[in-house]
């Protein structure tokens, strides 16, 4: 425990790989090899930096002197001149050469993103889990019959495994936005302070080849396959509304699927995983509250609000650049990407171990068959010699009548009411076998078997997991 407050998102949600990506050692370590490689770019291009200035930058990318930085910052009052200053007493004969031609956006937007790519890389192996196990429930239970429901009120069947791939599809969608943010990130390179580069055409004595060869050196050294085209002094803050909305759109799928569970859940038809010793209720102890699907729905909502962040501060965005994106963006973008971990890892968690209660999902179907088989009952009773439009105010008649014995507490009897009308036609064990739950399923279990099909070369390789949570 710590006198001191710390975010709920790394104190007990978020995963130690995103913790560790979107930390202090992590983020300045990066402007270290950001620094080595503008170094490294330059020697090869003639500047007058040296083999054993690059050696020994390259010796000290990791030993951060954090008090040093500290006490310089307090002097300066400038983060990046801090950590110069810092890194040129830990490799002194390099100190002159540290930033040559750079501004501060050098190091911060660049290192901002490649953390943001590996962020999103991460995420989506993450999400890929999610899916492979939504996947195995969907397959297990594509044929098995379910009440389904429009406007929450019951309505046609469908399977339980039809429904699963409704949340797959949401998250599949998801996936394509991430690929989508991670394959458009490009590298902000080294542009000057307003990026017009002309700090290297000086350099360079207007040898603008070498400029161009030099930034794609440093794409080189982080992966990347090239620069932004043009760039004020930062890169264009459209990327973090790009990357937010990828992550605001998770949160809006984990939302719906944990919001379906929960409502599945209140009916005892389906239930998120409960631990053995698990409190439900520290004062009614009977209580099983699906507390991990309502946490993806509590953190959803956040994360969905974080992205409004971005689009304003891209909007804002005066000329070549103005400083009041950094405190926001500081907080925003990686409590956004914490946050999507930490929803992904639910999921992760609560499809894993989905529980079907099958005997309360077949008696739900059951008490509500007789009224959803009523257009098939009324199309065999034509076929036996009624007329329609009899048969239809029968069933209409018959109908009501039973449904308000139901909403009196009482049973369903609308099949011996049917079988009592003789214009009908029917008896009520001739009825009863048409009420076969897997005729009112259509073509259920064909549509996921198609849809898996289609997903299963993605998770290929992906071994379906259940993330450890603090619960």
């Amino acid at each position: 425990m710590t006198n001191r407050y710390e975010s709920p998102l790394s104190s007990r949600y978020a995963s130690e790989y995103m913790l560790n990506l979107f930390s202090s050692d992590t983020r300045y370590s990066t402007w270290r090899r950001l620094w080595v490689s503008l170094a490294k770019a330059e020697h090869a291009l003639g500047l007058p930096v040296t083999e054993s200035q690059i050696a020994e930058l390259e010796a000290h990318t990791t030993d951060i002197d954090y008090e040093c930085v500290a006490a310089r910052e307090k002097e300066v009052r400038h983060d990046v001149m801090a950590h110069v200053y810092a890194y040129g007493q830990a490799a002194p004969s390099a100190a002159g050469i540290i930033h040559l031609g750079a501004t501060s956006c050098y190091v911060t937007d660049n290192a901002d993103l490649i953390i943001y790519r590996d962020a999103l890389r991460y995420l989506r192996a993450e999400l890929l889990v999610v899916l492979e196990n939504l996947s195995r429930f969907a397959e297990k239970y594509k044929a098995m019959p379910t009440l389904g429901y429009t406007h929450y009120q019951p309505a046609q069947l469908v399977t339980v495994g039809k429904r699963a791939t409704l949340w797959m599809q949401d998250f599949l969608s998801d996936l394509n936005e991430i690929d989508f943010a991670i394959e458009n990130i490009k590298l902000l390179g080294c542009r000057g302070t307003t990026g017009t580069e002309a700090s290297f055409v000086e350099l360079f004595e207007g040898d603008t080849a070498r400029i161009d060869e030099m930034n794609q050196m440093i794409c080189r050294d982080f992966g990347f396959d090239e620069c932004f085209d043009v760039a004020g002094q930062t890169y264009p803050r459209k990327v973090d509304s790009r990357i937010l909305n990828a992550l605001s759109s998770i949160a809006q799928s984990a939302y719906r699927m944990a919001n379906d569970i929960r409502l599945l859940q209140h009916d005892r038809q389906v239930e998120e995983p409960f631990e053995k010793n698990q409190i439900g209720s520290s004062a009614m102890a009977y209580k099983r509250n699906p507390m991990r699907s309502e946490r993806i729905c509590s953190l959803s909502r956040y994360l969905m609000t974080d992205a409004m962040n971005a689009p304003m501060t891209a909007s804002t965005q005066w000329l070549e650049r103005t400083l009041d994106d950094s405190a926001n963006r500081r907080i925003s973008m990686p409590e956004g990407f914490l946050c999507a971990d930490a929803v992904i890892r639910l999921c992760q968690n609560v499809t894993d171990g989905l529980h079907v209660n099958e005997k309360i999902v077949e008696k739900t179907v059951r008490e509500y068959l007789p009224f959803i088989a009523t257009e098939n009952l009324m199309m065999e009773a034509v076929k036996r010699g009624g007329n329609r439009q009899e048969i239809h105010e029968i069933i209409r008649k018959c109908s009501m009548e039973a449904t308000a014995k139901m909403k009196n507490g009482e049973e369903c009897d609308l099949t011996a009411r049917l079988a009592a009308e003789p214009t009908f036609g029917m008896s009520e064990a001739e009825i009863n076998a048409l009420l076969e739950p897997s005729k009112y399923i259509g073509r259920c279990p064909e549509q996921v078997d198609a849809f898996l099909a289609k997903v299963k070369p993605l998770l290929e390789g992906v071994d379906g997991s259940s993330a450890e949570i603090n619960l």
